[in-house]
């Protein structure tokens, strides 16, 4: 992976962290970190160490994310359907519904795409439109009752694994407050 993608990467999980933590967050330093002299071997153990937490956390990331996409297609979804219901159903003010910018933002897709995703769901009988009351120009969107047993029958069959994800971001938390990152 080139260095660009992988602070990119780094980046993501980092936020992540700094979410779960509900850690503020840091800008980045422009400055180039000096180069360091050569380091103790306490010092090489302790970056390997750090370096084999957050391999085992990424994989554990990963083994998440695929076992997602695993019981998302068992439930009759597909992994993007799976996460438009779940983003729908866990919308942040409670009401259980969102419109199309709100759900376009939430996934962090473009509205197009959105639409076609929503209508595809639409005609599978998992989501239906709600016009607003209060403004004409607003759809909400809210999961029928297929859509809602679909997405609770992926959300048990997925406990484990997000207990199990949950110990991983644990133990990453400890790497990150062990060791100061750059």
């Amino acid at each position: 992976m080139d260095l660009p993608r992988q602070r990119a990467y780094d980046s993501y999980y980092e936020a992540i962290y700094r979410i779960l933590t509900k850690q503020p967050h840091r800008r980045p330093s422009r400055r180039r970190a000096p180069r360091a002299a050569a380091a103790s071997p306490s010092a090489a153990h302790a970056e390997l160490e750090r370096v084999l937490r957050i391999a085992d956390f990424r994989a554990a990331l990963r083994t998440f994310l695929r076992r997602s996409e695993q019981v998302s297609r068992s439930c009759g979804l597909t992994p993007r359907r799976y996460l438009l219901l779940l983003m729908i159903k866990g919308a942040p003010d409670r009401s259980e519904r969102l419109s199309f910018s709100d759900l376009a933002e939430r996934l962090k897709l473009d509205r197009v795409t959105v639409t076609e995703l929503v209508a595809r769901a639409e005609r599978a009988g998992l989501v239906a439109r709600q016009r607003s009351a209060s403004d004409r120009r607003v759809t909400y969107l809210r999961l029928t009752d297929e859509g809602e047993r679909r997405l609770a029958l992926a959300i048990a069959a997925s406990d484990e694994d997000r207990r199990q994800l949950a110990g991983a971001f644990r133990q990453l938390a400890r790497t990150f407050k062990a060791s100061t990152i750059p």
